[in-house]
């Protein structure tokens, strides 16, 4: 077979770094791009200098940029966005800026390229955030979006990848370019940073270094950690089924787990004397943030299209990533 050639928007951050590593290895001719505004070329120190890998550091809010890169390329996973709830609470107008204006630039290249005979499939990195605060306990890929105000900030991200998957949808539909969107809940691994909030990183960090755990509000929220390995595993499949096309996908783990619990578990398998604090929303973000108490997915579409099955378990997650912090 001929090798690949791939492209991944956002491929310096934690899980692009991770995909990207899994292409490689499959065989396929590689260009990464990223701003580095949240990634990090450290991240691919392991692969920086393979021989079938091109890094730019650039902006895909260029046009020009994206179609220099997407010449010849036969798959795009899109992965480049705003990332991490911190960030998203700090800076709407960049969320929403990041997520919407590349993907249009992509999209409408790729329909280009369509045009002149040439059919590139998309994968769409999107979001749970997109079901907002949908009351639901376990979430499916038909159920509704649940936004809150256009006054809470925190809303912005997933209206904004709710609009990038309505637009792939909608190049799907009219055009029939081979699409595939994955909404990601709760990606965990190596390499993944606490500095724009997120929690199994942090807990870890802190847990390491004797401070203490900070869980925000009464730790009762509900969330579905997953690894990294596993998600990059699904993606791949995703992309290699032709039925996945034109479809939404869960992506992650299912089985739910309370922030506080997770605190405990990592103190316990750190064997740390850290103590666990609770912080108020209003003080770790600002006093109009609003949380998600519960947030499960429902893979049974995911199940039901690939052989996905986890590997990657809670405790063994967090004992991967007290290692790594320790060396």
């Amino acid at each position: 077979m001929v090798p690949k050639r791939t492209l991944v928007t956002g491929g310096a951050g934690f899980i692009g770094s991770h995909l990207t590593e899994a292409l490689l290895a499959r065989g396929d001719h590689v260009t990464v791009v990223d701003d580095e505004s949240t990634g990090s070329a450290r991240n691919l120190a392991a692969v920086i200098d393979h021989p079938r890998l091109v890094y730019q550091r650039a902006s895909i809010g260029d046009a020009a940029v994206v179609r220099q890169l997407l010449a010849g390329v036969h798959e795009v996973y899109h992965l480049a966005a705003a990332v991490g709830v911190a960030l998203i609470a700090r800076k709407p107008i960049e969320t929403i800026e990041r997520n919407i204006y590349p993907t249009e630039l992509l999209l409408a290249e790729l329909r280009r390229r369509l045009s002149a005979g040439e059919r590139v499939q998309l994968f769409l990195a999107s979001t749970s955030e997109v079901y907002g605060k949908n009351p639901k306990p376990v979430w499916n890929e038909e159920d509704d979006l649940v936004l809150g105000a256009t006054t809470r900030p925190r809303w912005s991200y997933g209206a904004s990848k709710a609009i990038d998957e309505f637009l792939a949808l909608a190049y799907w539909r009219e055009y029939r370019l081979p699409v595939v969107v994955g909404r990601f809940f709760n990606v965990v691994g190596p390499r993944q940073s606490g500095a724009y909030g997120m929690v199994l990183p942090r807990f870890v960090e802190a847990a390491i270094s004797g401070r203490p755990l900070i869980v925000h509000d009464d730790g009762q929220q509900v969330r579905c950690f997953a690894h990294v390995h596993d998600v990059v595993r699904a993606i791949l499949l995703l992309m290699e089924t032709p039925a996945a096309q034109g479809q939404v996908f869960n992506i992650g783990s299912d089985q739910p787990v309370s922030i506080l619990e997770l605190a405990q578990r990592v103190v316990a398998l750190s064997g740390s004397a850290s103590p666990i604090e609770f912080q108020s929303y209003t003080a770790a973000y600002d006093a109009d943030f609003e949380d998600v108490r519960r947030r499960v997915p429902d893979l049974t579409r995911l199940k039901a299209t690939i052989p996905f099955q986890r590997e990657y378990h809670l405790d063994r997650t967090i004992e991967q990533l007290i290692a790594e912090r320790r060396t």
